[in-house]
């Protein structure tokens, strides 16, 4: 009766973990290596050659494959090639008889965690064999050790501080009350107004997002509340504004601080009459909308300081939506990182890289002063540009490394510092001051007249 090429051997041990197939032509090294194997308590399964290795590896879950690199027909490098890009969970340990360096490193960049030499002691196979399964432990404990990203309102995150993030979304959806979202800038306040409008009655109706500081003033009440033609030099045209865009739906006032004091009065008249009247007409038109505003400052504050109106900020405030920023959020940053690896990954067609553990490391230690929108930037690029499958330490932007000659100087003034902070800020984001001044917290007029300050003393210098 003709032998089998593989069989399942000595079924008196207890079956473990680790499931281990060894894959050589020479009978008598099987046998060796599975007596050795076996008295370990491992499980072991045979095979003789590589295409009765892959029907077994078809039907039974194996942890570590040992192969011999020669063997007829095909060769253990093209078995260890099948198992790395068929079976994410099997790791792979070359032996052969024909030691080289260049066979070693082929089998190394081809996936074979472990390359040991014929003849070998029994020692050394069992302690590649345990190095090679403590591997296996360490990546599948690592993969269990990033949880999968748990969404809610387009969010990603399920720490403590997102889940009232969520609870609070969840309240203002049933009602029509008027939502002020505070957080930094790269939180997430325009997402959580998405989430609150397309959860709504109203998420059939326009949603419109209106950046309050990025409207000049001179213009800000034109493009709320339009105009009509002849209002002033340039109206040719009769043109409704946002209020009118979003009849029926959501208008979302984004830097709602950075609205004048007049503006701030105009916008009580809209929230207390939900009617408008656009610029050149005497003629108030009923809207039907509802309003979401949001802020990146602390409005109590500013109405102390007699920079906004008291009655304003408690019509606005009947909802308060708090978003965390991403320093608060320690336990989501892995699930953001994975995240945005998988996105732009995807997006470009590539495998995701994985990242070292020190690099997670920093990642997760990083103070993230832009927040989500930050950590997004950072994954994107890494990704883009990094072309190894595993995004190590050096990878990271550089304020992120240790280095030697980085640090505080210690003769510079405070004023100083603060320059070199800005002009470190908008080399980052290629001198866009927009972007620069949601980073710094400041509005763009604030911006200017610090440059030109700091610009004026270096001159005077």
């Amino acid at each position: 009766m003709k032998e089998k090429n593989y069989k399942q051997l000595n079924m008196k041990y207890p079956v473990t973990k680790e499931r281990i197939l060894v894959v050589d032509d020479v009978l008598d090294t099987l046998e060796v290596i599975q007596r050795n194997l076996t008295s370990k308590g491992f499980t072991v399964f045979t095979a003789t050659n590589i295409l009765d290795a892959t029907k077994l590896l078809e039907t039974s879950p194996i942890d570590l494959v040992i192969t011999d690199y020669k063997m007829p027909v095909s060769n253990g490098l093209e078995l260890v090639r099948h198992i790395r890009e068929n079976y994410k969970d099997t790791e792979v340990m070359m032996i052969t008889g024909y030691a080289s360096v260049k066979g070693a490193i082929e089998a190394i960049k081809t996936g074979a965690e472990e390359y040991i030499m014929k003849p070998f002691t029994d020692d050394e196979l069992i302690s590649a064999v345990q190095k090679t399964l403590e591997k296996l432990r360490i990546r599948k404990l690592a993969q269990k050790q990033v949880p999968q990203a748990s969404s809610q309102y387009g969010f990603v995150g399920s720490s403590a501080s997102m889940k009232k993030v969520y609870k609070s979304i969840s309240k203002a959806v049933l009602t029509t009350a008027t939502v002020l979202i505070s957080g930094e800038s790269g939180t997430g306040k325009e997402l959580a107004a998405r989430a609150i409008h397309y959860s709504s009655k109203r998420s059939s109706s326009p949603f419109v997002p209106v950046n309050c500081g990025g409207i000049p003033e001179g213009l800000i009440e034109s493009e709320l509340f339009g105009y009509v033609k002849g209002a002033f030099t340039g109206a040719v045209e009769t043109r409704s504004g946002f209020f009118q865009t979003a009849d029926g739906g959501t208008i979302f006032l984004d830097e709602i601080s950075e609205m004048s004091i007049a503006m701030q009065v105009k916008l009580l008249r809209v929230l207390q009459d939900k009617q408008v009247c656009m610029v050149g007409s005497n003629r108030q038109q009923k809207v039907d909308i509802r309003i979401l505003a949001a802020t990146n400052k602390d409005l109590l504050s500013l109405v102390e300081k007699g920079l906004f109106r008291n009655d304003l900020f408690y019509r606005l405030n009947v909802i308060n939506v708090v978003i965390p920023p991403l320093r608060d959020r320690e336990d989501d940053i892995l699930l953001l990182i994975n995240h945005f690896t998988q996105k732009y990954s995807k997006e470009l067609e590539k495998q995701a890289p994985r990242f070292s553990k020190n690099a997670l490391k920093i990642l997760q230690n990083y103070y993230w002063p832009g927040n989500v929108r930050e950590l997004e930037n950072i994954i994107q690029r890494l990704v883009i540009m990094v072309e190894s499958d595993v995004i190590d330490v050096p990878d990271l932007p550089s304020l992120m490394r240790f280095s030697l000659f980085k640090g505080f100087n210690l003769n510079q003034t405070l004023e100083e510092l603060e320059y070199q902070y800005i002009t470190n800020v908008l080399q980052n984001v290629k001198g866009n001051k927009s972007k620069a001044s949601e980073i710094l917290g400041i509005d763009r007029k604030t911006l200017r007249e610090k440059l030109k300050k700091f610009n004026g003393q270096s001159n005077n210098k």
